[in-house]
């Protein structure tokens, strides 16, 4: 696993970013990647900054979010991108339910006008994965993605225990095998939508997503990598304090301080 280099740290100069003695090829092998993927804590603003810094860099041809619909992301390739908060209203950011906006200034201040892609799926999509599996909610590719077949045990407990603690373990243990589905179908989404980008644009493509869909042991990378063998993937992850400076999930892992936040279980407790 490769760790932030020095090299990278001319492209970031971010506060709270911890960097760590690696490679001095950590952008140059982002650059010659067909994909990069580009893990975030959503709500962590140095992340966001970060995830700029790197696009400027890699000067990707396209960039997928998880945060949009395709319908949202043609209103942003129809826009001038002048005015971001203007951006963000008219596509509808917050009625989404993402963290503001503004947050992701950066990243969409650092695109220009490169095309961009929306992997979103509409809820009910998601929601239909909970209870019918997301290998019957995402159709005949399903197995091209893997998700016509049972996950390990160890796998699925493993993920079945993640669910429950992202929950505030305020639902029962019973219900988090279907929220797994969900995550399966959304991480099939992202990746064909990754891999079509690619296609249609050549590369390096960027993809914006979530950390737990980034990590290459069963999120998009592993994916990919079935669907299509010979891509090549690199994954950065943006962890927060006190996470491992390398992190066996990630190609390259950048650590800065945790987001100042409310506690997300408060609401169970109060």
């Amino acid at each position: 696993m490769r760790i932030i280099s020095a090299l990278l740290a001319s492209f970031l100069p971010l506060a709270g970013i911890a960097l760590a003695d690696g490679s001095a090829d950590d952008v140059a092998r982002m650059r010659a990647a067909d994909i990069v993927i580009l893990g975030e804590v959503h709500d962590n603003p140095d992340h966001h900054a970060g995830q700029a810094r790197l696009i400027e860099a890699i000067s990707p041809v396209a960039v997928v979010f998880e945060m949009l619909s395709p319908e949202q992301a043609a209103e942003v390739n129809a826009d001038g991108r002048d005015d971001l908060d203007a951006l963000g209203h008219r596509i509808g950011w917050a009625e989404a339910g993402w963290p503001d906006f503004l947050l992701y200034h950066p990243v969409f201040a650092a695109l220009g006008q490169t095309p961009v892609v929306g992997a979103a799926l509409p809820r009910d999509r998601v929601r239909a994965a909970f209870e019918d599996g997301a290998a019957a909610v995402f159709g005949p590719d399903a197995p091209r993605f893997g998700l016509d077949q049972p996950l390990a045990k160890s796998q699925q407990d493993a993920r079945n225990a993640l669910q429950f603690a992202a929950h505030c373990a305020a639902m029962p243990m019973a219900l988090m095998a279907g929220m797994v589905e969900a995550q399966r179908l959304r991480d099939a989404q992202f990746s064909a939508a990754a891999l079509q980008a690619l296609a249609t644009h050549g590369a390096p493509v960027v993809v914006i997503v979530g950390n737990g869909h980034a990590r290459k042991d069963w999120g998009m990378p592993a994916m990919i990598a079935r669907a299509a063998p010979t891509t090549a993937v690199h994954v950065v992850g943006f962890t927060e304090r006190p996470a491992p400076a390398d992190d066996p999930r990630f190609d390259t892992t950048i650590v800065t301080a945790p987001a100042t936040r409310p506690d997300p279980c408060a609401a169970f407790t109060d």
